[in-house]
């Protein structure tokens, strides 16, 4: 099977010829992999897209390859403060690990803090033509041997509050919800109309979700998420469906979010992301949903690869692959960026038990 055939296999609940993989990084880490690999390329890392040839991606036999538009490109742009496109000020800050120093992006402070600058704001334009050139280059190259993914995730809420502050924007939702419903469509419809392009050109998923869920329960109740984001995401799915009805959609949160996926399924999700292994048992999920959901993730990034060992690695991946891979139904890595904090032998472990554990 080509890269292509092995993710459409698992997405369509069969189990291929391996389980799909796919992995991103922090730029500290893809930089410390570039150099354990012998590889060098101005172009080496970029999680988003903009300009990625995907060197790391097609060295480690990776499957998906993603391409974005949106907010979310706005992480990582630069090793000082700066305003992204959208308004919103940016720090960076330092960290360290016994690998090196690395750098995280956090926000600042937010345009749309007042209220009387809702009704002005006019966001970027999601239509210009060169936020497109990547997907159309990586279309163009690679889209008959990969599974391109369009990403447009923080799709509504993430990037709301980025333009509100998270704080205020909890309040919005109780205080004023006109004013919530307003400031969740500024998003909402920039990321539509790029999801809706990505879809038009030929991607064959488009990634899409929110941030909505803790360690221990979700961010805000599932109640204010049926008012204000599940409506939303209704028209976004159907939007995307009657384009191109066989094109995958897959949602992500962070956290712990069992209360909505019913409400998910029923919007008709295809693909659930990352299922965070400290926060959702991924076993019991496929028992739950594996009829209805395909997996992307379950890798614990917060203990097992940062904090394991090669072996804990590898039992891990063969305990998914075993579980909520079982009978296809899964694309396997890591619940987030592969951190600074990993060691290489730790990842190196992970990537090989990937390509050869078999399906049992």
């Amino acid at each position: 099977m080509n890269h292509r055939e092995r993710v459409e296999t698992a997405l369509n609940h069969e189990a291929p010829d391996r389980c799909p993989m796919q992995i991103s990084f922090t730029p500290e880490f893809a930089g410390r992999l570039e150099k354990n690999m012998g590889i060098s390329d101005r172009h080496m890392h970029n999680p988003h897209g903009g300009g990625n040839i995907y060197v790391l991606e097609r060295e480690l036999d990776e499957d998906m390859l993603l391409t974005s538009v949106g907010w979310a490109n706005s992480y990582y742009q630069a090793d000082h403060a700066y305003t992204d496109e959208w308004g919103i000020n940016w720090d960076v800050k330092e960290y360290r690990t016994k690998f090196g120093k690395g750098n995280y992006t956090e926000i600042k402070s937010h345009p749309l803090a007042n209220d009387a600058a809702v009704s002005s704001y006019i966001p970027p334009d999601p239509l210009r033509p060169e936020l497109y050139l990547d997907a159309a280059q990586t279309l163009e190259n690679y889209g008959r041997d990969y599974w391109i993914v369009g990403v447009t995730v923080t799709t509504i809420f993430e990037t709301a509050w980025a333009l509100r502050g998270l704080e205020q924007m909890m309040m919005d939702f109780v205080l004023d919800p006109d004013l919530a419903h307003a400031i969740l469509d500024i998003p909402f419809r920039y990321h539509l109309q790029a999801a809706k392009k990505l879809v038009e050109m030929g991607v064959d998923m488009i990634w899409t979700g929110d941030d909505v869920g803790t360690q221990k329960s979700m961010l805000l109740s599932p109640d204010l998420w049926r008012k204000f984001l599940k409506p939303r995401m209704a028209v976004f799915m159907a939007e995307l469906k009657k384009l191109n009805p066989s094109v995958k959609i897959a949602y992500h949160s962070d956290g712990v979010i069992d209360p909505i996926i019913p409400d998910l399924i029923d919007l008709g999700l295809d693909v659930l992301n990352p299922v965070q292994p400290a926060c959702m048992d991924p076993a019991e999920m496929k028992k739950k949903y594996g009829k209805n959901l395909s997996f992307w993730g379950t890798l614990d990034e917060q203990h097992t690869l940062p904090f394991g060992t090669p072996h804990d690695v590898t039992e891990e991946v063969k305990k998914r692959i075993g579980t909520i891979g079982k009978n296809g139904g899964l694309i396997l890595g890591p619940t987030h960026h592969v951190q600074l904090d990993t060691p290489l032998e730790n990842f190196w472990a992970m990537v090989r038990a990937i390509r050869e554990t078999k399906y049992v």
